[in-house]
């Protein structure tokens, strides 16, 4: 029960990794503000992480509008006091090539991907410069590292959050708070779970550890971040099982 006493919102926590990532916070005692856009899905998730424990709230959040933002901080704190512990999640795909892809699918990964981000860092760090204590974590990708065909619109989200990362990093140390990135490779989510049993082999050829990651391996990345890398921050935690070293 290493976060035990803490306060974390995960946005994108209704389901898959953001889902893993709660609970894996929630079974070392945190306790969990489940943000999500699906509102009901968000309800069904806080109520199974309470069933651990731990208190745990859904919040219905656009987290790509500021006003949204600041409302979903504000239910927040009203219930517990403060939030110790973000976990910047969210995210959305419209793929495509560059030549192809449409302005308005551009701007709306990169807003829900990234701009996101940044609303919730500057919504919550204020609290956490209080507290003089905090933990960020932006779930990046390989993608952001490498490039990807098809995804320049998620690509650039997820490398400006790189980005963001290291800056916010330098920004927020001096008040005992540390942000890094954990950039996933390919991971078996419903998302993956679509691709034909083909393409899945194809995937698991380029990476040397012969297999998709688990949303329990990020998870996993994110407890060891929030609970015992008091001396790391600035840095991206590749889980990728070795495509991309």
């Amino acid at each position: 029960m290493k976060l035990k006493g803490r306060v974390a919102l995960v946005t994108g926590a209704a389901q898959g990794i953001g889902k893993s990532i709660a609970e894996a916070l929630a079974k070392e005692g945190a306790d969990i503000i489940v943000s999500d856009i699906n509102i009901e899905l968000a309800k069904i998730t806080a109520n199974e992480i309470g069933g651990l424990g731990v208190k745990s709230i859904a919040v219905k959040t656009n987290v790509a509008d500021a006003n949204d933002v600041a409302a979903s901080v504000e239910q927040a704190v009203k219930e517990f006091g403060k939030i110790d512990i973000l976990v910047n999640n969210a995210g959305i795909t419209k793929d495509n090539l560059v030549i192809r892809m449409k302005d308005e699918d551009w701007d709306a990964v990169l807003s829900v991907n990234l701009r996101s981000m940044f609303l919730c860092i500057k919504a919550i760090a204020p609290l956490m410069m209080k507290n003089r204590w905090g933990r960020i974590v932006n779930i990046a990708s390989i993608v952001g590292e490498m490039g990807n065909f098809g995804q320049a619109n998620y690509s650039a989200a997820k490398a400006g959050a790189i980005g963001l990362t290291k800056t916010v990093a330098r920004e927020l140390a001096s008040r005992g708070i540390t942000c890094n990135a954990i950039a996933p490779g390919f991971i078996d989510t419903a998302m993956t779970q679509k691709l034909s049993d083909d393409v899945k082999k194809r995937l698991s050829e380029q990476i040397p550890l012969t297999r998709l990651g688990t949303p329990e391996d990020i998870a996993k990345a994110v407890v060891f971040l929030c609970a015992d890398a008091d001396y790391i921050t600035g840095q991206v935690v590749n889980v990728n099982g070795g495509m991309y070293m």
